[in-house]
């Protein structure tokens, strides 16, 4: 007796089906039909938003998560979009079952069924909860003086994206922590440390975490922040905590340095910062640069018209290239570097950070050749100089 085929499983309209019923957990399209596709995953995930019930979409591009929230019917057309043109592979996991679904070479699709392996209902919270290195939860003395947690340990609603932009930041160092001096007193100096928030949360992360002896001078123009800053840390008993009213160019430090830290200095003032701590070999560099004018007050190439006839374009081009040559002039001293994304996009277009890693033997050829592509994209933006030139440390004049 011949058994019937199975009847073969209708892609989409089991995708509508557990996005119309919520019983979506998770969704995975894998397998670019272009090898050379800059997007390798997309996964998906409900989250309520506003008390409504939304498809959140992260789209992996190297080493950056894009996220798109979307509503059912939103998500199914995207799907329908997405596979099996765009990808070969998808998967599902639902409440009821799992699927998964795969694009033949005929043009057709294949599909199986399965037992769920996640059968609970799908946790939808926006904000999935995390391990931060300073906890939500557990009382803080140093957020609690910032005015960030309350006393028992909980994070006010209005500097809830301080909180995780002061976690996020202490991610990155904790990140370079083993490129720090593994024994003695590690000595940190913080350019513009404004408010003090991340100058108190790096000795929090190296004193409390880490458990080592620090020497940490936290540095800015105005008298009055560093005042309240370091009266927050003189009322705590912060060992090895000053701060001091000075300009960047102006700031002498007697011995090495283990990390230089500037964030958001303003336009050429993280040039000036950059400088400073070239000249003394710090051991790591983290920049967070803020407003950016210079390259783009400054810029000209008729290979550019497109853009410089756009005010936001121009603005946009000009910082990110701006960054590209701090890069590039770190790399020539003999950095390992690396351009990350700081905070959230959707919080400030500001949000990268610049991260160098002194080499223990630079290389010569390397760092020559740094200074090369420093000095061609210079011209390719039609700059005669920049304003990181003017500083020793760099060393990439156009000698042409």
């Amino acid at each position: 007796m011949n058994r019937k085929p199975a009847p073969s499983l209708d892609w989409l309209a089991e995708c509508r089906a557990a996005f119309a019923s919520g019983t979506l957990v998770r969704g995975v399209l894998s397998r670019p039909a272009e090898p050379d596709s800059a997007v390798s995953k997309i996964t998906l995930r409900p989250v309520a938003l506003r008390g409504e019930l939304q498809f959140q979409w992260a789209e992996r591009r190297g080493p950056k998560e894009l996220h798109q929230n979307l509503s059912a019917a939103a998500s199914a057309d995207r799907l329908e979009r997405e596979f099996p043109g765009r990808f070969r592979q998808l998967n599902l996991q639902t409440t009821e079952a799992d699927f998964e679904f795969a694009a033949l070479p005929s043009g057709q699709t294949r599909g199986r069924r399965r037992k769920p392996s996640r059968p609970e209902p799908p946790a939808t919270e926006h904000n999935v909860a995390r391990r931060y290195l300073i906890p939500e939860g557990r009382p803080c003395p140093f957020l609690h003086a910032a005015g960030i947690m309350t006393p028992d340990g909980r994070v006010r609603a209005a500097m809830a994206h301080k909180f995780r932009q002061i976690n996020r930041f202490l991610e990155l160092v904790d990140d370079i922590y083993r490129d720090l001096p593994a024994e003695g007193v590690l000595r940190v100096v913080d350019y513009g440390c404004g408010k003090s928030y991340l100058t108190l949360a790096i000795h929090h992360l190296l004193t409390v975490v880490h458990g080592r002896d620090v020497e940490i001078l936290g540095i800015d123009r105005s008298s009055e922040v560093v005042a309240a800053s370091q009266a927050i840390a003189d009322r705590l008993g912060l060992c090895g905590l000053t701060f001091q009213s000075s300009e960047i160019g102006d700031v002498a430090a007697s011995g090495r340095v283990d990390l230089a830290v500037a964030l958001h200095a303003c336009d050429t003032a993280t040039d000036a910062a950059l400088a400073r701590a070239v000249g003394w070999q710090a051991r790591v560099i983290l920049a967070a640069p803020c407003c950016q004018h210079e390259v783009a007050q400054s810029m000209s190439a008729p290979a550019l018209d497109l853009i410089e006839a756009h005010g936001i374009l121009k603005e946009r081009f000009a910082a990110l290239a701006t960054d590209a040559l701090r890069a590039a002039a770190l790399e020539a001293a003999g950095y390992r570097t690396q351009v990350l994304e700081f905070i959230e996009h959707e919080h400030t277009a500001k949000n990268l950070l610049i991260r160098g890693v002194l080499r223990e033997q630079p290389s010569s050829t390397a760092q020559a050749a740094w200074r090369e592509r420093f000095v061609s994209f210079k011209r390719l933006l039609g700059l005669e100089r920049v304003a990181l030139e003017s500083y020793p440390p760099w060393n990439v004049r156009d000698s042409g």
